[in-house]
């Protein structure tokens, strides 16, 4: 074995039992994913005009306040099941209508599952469901930063149609 592994052996044999129940790297790895894109998405919910919340690029899709209320209500029910605790939403936010009221609960959701990253490597690796499949809760958090990526995906695309700039690919 060479020296640098057995010595790392060592410090890891010599660690107290308490250390794995402490915050560890595992949620922690996909949080940066999740606030990156949770970043960009209410960065489009504050650029996009009021006027265009209504806006829909087709008729059988969801206008542009609708996905933000979708995400926003999708955002706590990932991270409620990450957490294992009961959701603690209490409106449908794909049913506002304001822009303020839109952007306030993405803002309020994007910080109820900031908590969820922030979880233990112990808990992480706990089992979890969700719509009928069965990971862990690391898992449900790595869904829910890949979720946020589909429907930012929507947004860009609808942010073009109206000839704006995404966030992401905006300079600063």
């Amino acid at each position: 074995m060479r020296p640098s592994l057995s010595l790392a052996l060592a410090i890891s044999l010599a660690l107290p039992a308490g250390a794995a129940a402490q915050a560890g790297p595992a949620a922690g790895s996909v949080k940066p994913l999740y606030d990156q894109v949770s970043s960009w998405i209410v960065q489009a919910a504050e650029q996009v005009p009021e006027e265009m919340y209504s806006f829909k690029p087709t008729p059988d899709v969801r206008s542009f306040g609708q996905l933000f209320g979708h995400v926003a209500n999708a955002h706590y029910s990932f991270c409620s099941t990450a957490l294992g605790e009961k959701s603690p939403a209490t409106q449908d936010a794909e049913k506002l209508t304001t822009k303020a009221e839109i952007v306030a609960a993405l803002k309020a959701s994007v910080a109820y599952c900031g908590k969820a990253y922030e979880m233990s490597d112990a808990k992480a690796m706990e089992p979890a469901a969700l719509f009928g499949m069965k990971g862990t809760r690391l898992w449900v958090l790595a869904f829910n930063a890949t979720h946020d990526n589909e429907h930012y995906g929507n947004l860009v695309t609808y942010l073009r149609l109206k000839g704006m700039t995404p966030p992401s690919s905006q300079r600063g």
